[in-house]
């Protein structure tokens, strides 16, 4: 049973980041994550550097047969990037934070939660929203560890 822990607000500095944006439906994520991710790595690898946390999708858009998404790993220091692998950053600000257990197909109950502790704490999201993954498919999907953070005003 996936569950949600405590909701908070943090104030986050500017992240550089690496990323590859992208279409896709929602059932093709875990190939195109997998791909993009092996692309980025490759990169970091050619450049000698390092990614500074652990990866993110962040979603434009919420329409799943289209998604719109950024994929990609924080880094250090901003880099160049090259044709197809992106200089890019999250943004500096306030964001509602909620950490999710379970599988990724059922995160939609984190997001209507968090959507209601926002209302009730007078809190607007404002834009994309994040979800950082502290563990991958090498873990049984009900022990995977999500952080979803939703810019707010």
């Amino acid at each position: 049973m996936p569950r949600v822990t405590d909701i908070m607000v943090l104030e986050r500095g500017e992240q550089p980041t690496l990323t590859i944006r992208t279409r896709t439906p929602v059932q093709n994520m875990p190939t195109v994550i997998g791909e993009i991710y092996g692309k980025i790595t490759s990169y970091l690898k050619e450049a000698g550097k390092l990614m500074s946390d652990v990866p993110f999708v962040a979603y434009y858009n919420m329409d799943m047969q289209d998604l719109d998404v950024e994929i990609g790993f924080p880094v250090a220091e901003a880099l160049p990037g090259n044709d197809e692998v992106k200089a890019s950053s999250i943004p500096a600000g306030k964001y509602v934070a909620a950490m999710h257990r379970g599988p990724y197909t059922e995160m939609e109950p984190t997001y209507k939660e968090m959507m209601e502790w926002m209302k009730n704490n007078q809190l607007e999201a404002t834009g994309t929203a994040y979800e950082v993954y502290y563990n991958g498919p090498e873990f049984p999907p009900e022990e995977a560890l999500t952080m979803v953070l939703m810019p707010v005003k």
